[in-house]
């Protein structure tokens, strides 16, 4: 049965395209990991600050894996790296310091799925 991980990413209107640029960059590093089944960030339209990254794992293991493997720690060293001596701080987010105030993860599964019928 699949997992679907959100990570609700609360970020300023100031750091929105900052966000969205460092995914942007990160771009190819999930999806040639085991298990891997689809990725989205969800940008707010109204009444809210979070972001939403969507991701679908094949199992809770996959995505234990993908997340203590070197590609993960790749992409979030690659995105710190990017905002070395910009004065801030490290964080969620990564580059010129974190994007986000606020993060936390929900964890489901899929009881039920469908797609377009072809």
């Amino acid at each position: 049965m699949s997992v679907v991980k959100i990570n609700v990413l609360t970020v300023p209107a100031e750091m929105r395209e900052e966000l969205e640029r460092r995914f942007s960059n990160r771009a190819g590093m999930v999806e040639s990991a085991d298990g891997f089944e689809w990725f989205e960030l969800l940008r707010p339209v109204e009444g809210t600050e979070r972001y939403l990254v969507y991701t679908r794992w094949r199992s809770e293991e996959d995505f234990q894996k993908w997340q203590q493997g070197q590609a993960f720690q790749r992409g979030h060293a690659q995105a710190a790296a990017a905002g070395q001596g910009q004065g801030q701080g490290q964080g969620h987010g990564h580059g010129q310091g974190p994007a986000a105030t606020g993060s936390e993860v929900w964890t489901f599964e899929v009881a039920e799925s469908t797609g377009p019928k072809a």
